[in-house]
């Protein structure tokens, strides 16, 4: 083992357990692995349409026979009308919802989606940001036929300061 690559150990477990991007060295030279690729346009657009505050450009991502799935709170909802009118829910009870994605992975028409779910519920004590895994079936044509997202409504509940059984108003 080489004297560069010997000292380069350290820095590349350091980073690991760090999180920051990992350091390679070869007797040559020291690198920077390239970044991340960008997520497929369909991620990006779908966390938009999340961030944003027309409901519609959400459900305008499905199929006409798309479904959503809320697995946190255990709803479904088929359809352009249904999705829209579910995230135009969620912006009538948490201000600032938001999504930020952290990493995308594809595996022919599914794509897995690690983010990171945020707001703060309307009149509660706390702001939540708990982790969330989308899985995303696409049409042969890019849009969504499927979204089953993944997350701990007890971790939200928790963190915004609010008990294990409290349910949202109807609304």
């Amino acid at each position: 083992m080489s004297h560069v690559t010997r000292a380069a150990i350290p820095l590349i477990a350091a980073a690991a357990l760090s999180g920051a991007p990992a350091v390679t060295a070869t007797a040559s030279a020291a690198t920077v692995p390239h970044a991340a690729p960008c997520p497929p346009r369909i991620v990006a657009d779908w966390a938009r349409a999340w961030n944003g505050t027309d409901p519609r450009a959400l459900g305008a991502l499905f199929t006409a026979r798309g479904v959503y799935t809320d697995l946190g709170v255990g709803v479904t909802f088929h359809g352009r009308e249904e999705i829209s009118g579910w995230k135009a829910r969620a912006d009538r009870l948490i201000d600032g919802v938001h999504v930020t994605v952290r990493a995308t992975h594809r595996d022919g028409g599914r794509l897995t989606v690690e983010a990171v779910y945020a707001g703060h519920l309307k009149g509660v004590p706390e702001a939540f940001a708990v982790p969330m895994t989308t899985l995303l079936d696409l049409d042969g044509h890019g849009r969504i036929a499927s979204d089953q997202d993944h997350y701990s409504l007890a971790e939200v509940l928790t963190q915004s300061g609010l008990p294990a059984d409290w349910t949202p108003p109807a609304s």
